[in-house]
């Protein structure tokens, strides 16, 4: 037996994990199983595209929830410590570009929670690595695919 691999998740990130498994699981229950019994009536299977086509979805989706039931059966929530002198994940950051003076919010998460649009950055990201265990105040250089960029971290905090 395999010792199962833990994935830390906030707890905002497991709410949305486990909404989205139940918003699959009814999907291919209702959706795609009608739409697999309306591609039957048509007849011909061996030459039917609306049957391959739900058929397809059906295995992606299925795919999916099997995905996520793993994630989350894995999952350990992280809990907030009142520690925020040290980035973990879950942690917000405030960061500023000494190139530029931009500041920069934030969270670091799971690779599994990752959102660019909501500025939740995976720890195995570039700039996740580089941020893991800092302290405020410290100065780190990004090494991102457009080059080398130098932040300073001004706040963390949960």
């Amino acid at each position: 037996m395999t010792k199962k691999e833990v994935i830390y998740l906030t707890k905002e990130g497991y709410e949305s994990l486990k909404k989205e498994l139940e918003t699959l699981r009814k999907k291919l229950m209702y959706e795609i199983a009608e739409r697999i019994k309306e591609a039957r009536e048509l007849g011909d299977l061996s030459e039917n595209s609306e049957y391959d086509e739900a058929k397809n979805e059906q295995g992606k989706i299925d795919s999916r929830i099997k995905q996520l039931e793993e994630i989350l059966n894995n999952a350990e929530i992280i809990e907030d410590n009142g520690d925020n002198s040290i980035i973990r994940i879950g942690s917000k950051v405030l960061l500023e570009n000494l190139e530029n003076k931009e500041k920069l919010e934030i969270r670091l998460v799971n690779t599994h929670e990752a959102n660019i649009f909501e500025n939740k950055i995976s720890v195995d990201s570039p700039i996740g690595k580089a941020l893991l265990d800092r302290h405020v105040n410290e100065e780190l250089i990004v090494r991102a695919p457009s080059g080398n960029i130098k932040y300073k971290i001004l706040a963390i905090t949960k």
